[in-house]
């Protein structure tokens, strides 16, 4: 199966999830991100700013928890820049819009350099358990992984586990960890 084949049944298979499934795994998702990872060496996280109708994983929690229990980490959030991702540090709702793919961004804010992130949370429609990653096929996070310092923690967040094989191309970034209802997958 291609990743075009991969990409059309993920996203039915995430649709089809009953809402209080969808909810209950983006509860344990939250909560596996704080037992999965020591946030003591953590002092910037990009975190991207979930479209629920879409069924993306609702991470506002996470965030949420983060900004309240965590006050000496700094969150960043995405934002689209022609074909690039750029990152500006999270001040709160109002400094958030939708762009015209109904995607939550800032407008202003202080932009945020990649080599200063310690963890990216990375969406995904699907992982496989080698890391590599079924995104949605215009190659954002791919772009900008590649500006990540080597040793930041590359994170997806799936609300389905992984898969045997996704097709992996020379320009596809691998995740370091996996995210999902069932728990945290580091990849070696």
């Amino acid at each position: 199966m291609n990743k075009a084949q991969l990409r059309q049944q993920a996203i039915a298979e995430r649709n089809s999830i009953p809402e209080p499934v969808y909810h209950q795994f983006s509860r344990s998702i939250c909560e596996h991100f704080f037992t999965g990872f020591d946030l003591n060496f953590i002092h910037t996280i990009h975190i991207f700013l979930p479209v629920t109708e879409r069924r993306e994983p609702d991470l506002w929690p996470l965030t949420d928890r983060l900004r309240r229990e965590f006050p000496g980490i700094r969150i960043a959030v995405p934002r689209m820049a022609g074909e690039q991702l750029e990152s500006f540090y999270f001040e709160g709702l109002h400094q958030l819009e939708k762009n015209k793919s109904g995607i939550q961004e800032p407008k202003q804010g202080v932009n945020v350099e990649a080599e200063k992130i310690d963890l990216v949370l990375v969406p995904l429609l699907l992982a496989d358990k080698s890391g590599n990653r079924l995104g949605y096929g215009k190659g954002y996070y791919d772009r900008f992984l590649k500006t990540c310092r080597k040793d930041c923690i590359r994170a997806g967040v799936s609300l389905q586990d992984p898969v045997d094989f996704i097709p992996a191309e020379p320009h596809d970034e691998k995740l370091t960890h996996l995210i999902t209802a069932g728990g945290v997958i580091r990849f070696k």
